[in-house]
């Protein structure tokens, strides 16, 4: 099974403090990767010095992700901590809005496709950056179930997690040929903080599980594999591709 081994690979994981995004970064690690953690807040360091201690190569660095000029500095820092080389780079930085659609405030708009949409085509664009001179490279960005469907009260969220998975696809459709594998997971419903709503929802809790054919929300462990084989050579051509990892709620 060499094929998933990511042995020596370097890996950038921006938003790796947040629910899923932790469990992607310990995937990569876990399979052999180090890793440069990206966030802010004392999570992104307590959760690299859990890393560390374990034993896995993993170091933080802090960006206000809204700041796009502490995004191109964050990426910098990290590809000075790797040595010059960007193997892997994960997008799985996101934020939430409810409102009303008629009622749904610019300044929410604009805050969920700053962090959602563009910050995630800026990481991809420095990592292609340094990809490209160097062979290729593996990107994984981080869709939604609502890139396939419209959602309640989240037109923001919809509009940016339904331009990740375009833009996964327009960057596969340039890059696929140098070298580049650029892929999506689209989570389905997730027990993380985000959706702490819904789940404390008698209702809208039964209306989903009765759903999904698994019988149960999913977790950050369940967006291990596909992490992986996303990031390996297992998936050398699979290209511009979004990935649901939704216990089957799709095919309802």
């Amino acid at each position: 099974m060499n094929m998933f081994d990511l042995t020596g690979k370097k890996a950038i994981v921006v938003g790796g403090a947040g629910d899923l995004g932790k469990s992607m970064l310990e995937a990569l690690v876990e399979a052999g990767a180090e890793a440069v953690v990206i966030g802010r807040g004392e999570r992104t360091k307590s959760i690299s010095d859990e890393l560390s201690k374990k034993g896995y190569k993993v170091n933080p660095v802090y960006a206000e992700l809204t700041d796009r000029a502490q995004v191109d500095k964050s990426f910098e820092e990290a590809l000075n901590i790797l040595g010059g080389k960007v193997d892997i780079l994960v997008n799985a930085a996101g934020i939430q809005r409810r409102h009303k659609c008629e009622e749904f405030p610019l300044s929410d708009w604009d805050d969920v496709l700053e962090i959602n949409l563009t910050v995630s085509f800026r990481y991809c664009q420095l990592a292609a950056l340094n990809m490209i001179p160097k062979g290729g490279g593996k990107i994984i960005n981080v869709a939604s179930l609502i890139s396939f469907f419209g959602g309640y009260t989240i037109p923001a969220y919809a509009a940016s997690k339904g331009g990740i998975a375009q833009l996964t696809k327009a960057l596969s459709n340039e890059w696929a040929g140098k070298g580049i594998n650029v892929n999506a997971i689209a989570p389905g419903y997730m027990d993380t903080k985000m959706n702490v709503a819904l789940i404390n929802d008698s209702g809208r809790n039964s209306e989903i599980l009765a759903r999904i054919p698994q019988h149960r929300w999913g977790t950050g462990e369940d967006m291990k594999g596909a992490t992986v084989f996303l990031a390996s050579d297992a998936c050398s051509y699979v290209n511009g591709v979004i990935l649901p990892v939704d216990g089957g709620y799709l095919g309802r």
